[in-house]
């Protein structure tokens, strides 16, 4: 039985999407002040989100659910890092007016707190 064919949805969405985690995984390289606030943690959430639709949707689309879990494991690292950069340029960044890299550590913490009000409720 062939689960995909070249002709069906679940074949060649995925193979269009893996250009995000391809573009993630570039940006591991690139310097810490070029990563986007906004944009690292949206792109993560997307991918969760999606991970869960490939997981979800009959029949399971494995090869969307890969693409999403790369691109939200490559995303949560460069939030990782973003947190790292700012905790340990914090003082600095805020006191040259980088107001790009305070927003984001005020993201990554509203973001890591966010599971754990949901927990508690």
């Amino acid at each position: 039985m062939l689960l995909f064919s070249q002709s069906s949805t679940h074949f060649w969405g995925p193979v269009a999407n893996w250009g995000l985690p391809i573009a993630a995984l570039s940006d591991l390289r690139k310097d810490e002040t070029m990563i986007s606030a906004t944009m690292t943690p949206t792109l993560c959430l997307y991918s969760l989100v999606f991970m869960r639709f490939a997981w979800r949707v009959q029949p399971r689309n494995l090869l969307l659910f890969a693409c999403h879990f790369v691109n939200a494991s490559a995303q949560g690292v460069q939030c990782a890092r973003l947190a790292n950069y700012h905790f340990r340029h914090g003082k600095d960044a805020t006191a040259t007016g980088d107001s790009k890299t305070s927003s984001a550590a005020a993201l990554v913490t509203a973001a890591a707190e966010a599971p754990a009000a949901a927990v508690s409720k």
